[in-house]
């Protein structure tokens, strides 16, 4: 699942978090649309922009040594900024709960026939098309958890 959850990120920029709370509230079983998600995406993507994805970017620069810098420091450094960026996703996390109470969304339906459709609605409100092999193996363990 973490690289499916990669590739989809970097590949289709697909916010991780948003995905995954699609798939929550399928498991509730709540069909949403591509407007349902393009207001869910709304609702985060300031934060998103302004402390997820800086935090991300600064972490990633830190993973190759910057030439001159001492190694163990630069390291320790890149393991706080992780666990920065981890408690900005978690309450980034929250705030969709929060914000997006799953009975509330969407339309009733099966968990099973949820989980594709809202993986669609998201990819039509991002108007991009997601790695096919990814959301396979993301809605494979999806249809695991369900059984």
């Amino acid at each position: 699942v973490p690289p499916a959850c990669l590739t989809l990120q970097d590949g289709s920029g697909v916010d991780v978090n948003v995905f995954l709370f699609a798939l929550y509230v399928a498991s509730e079983g709540r069909q949403l649309t591509p407007d349902d998600m393009a207001r869910i995406m709304a609702s985060i993507d300031p934060w998103k922009v302004s402390a997820v994805v800086p935090l991300r970017g600064v972490r990633r620069y830190l993973k190759d040594l910057p030439a001159g810098f001492e190694a163990a420091g630069i390291e320790e450094l890149r393991k706080r900024v992780k666990a920065v960026e981890l408690e900005s996703e978690r309450l980034q996390q929250e705030t969709l709960f929060a914000l997006w109470p799953a009975a509330n969304l969407g339309q009733a339906c099966a968990p099973a026939q949820a989980g594709p459709a809202n993986v669609r609605a998201y990819e039509q409100a991002l108007k991009t098309t997601f790695d096919a092999a990814a959301v396979s193996a993301l809605l494979s363990a999806f249809n695991s958890i369900m059984e």
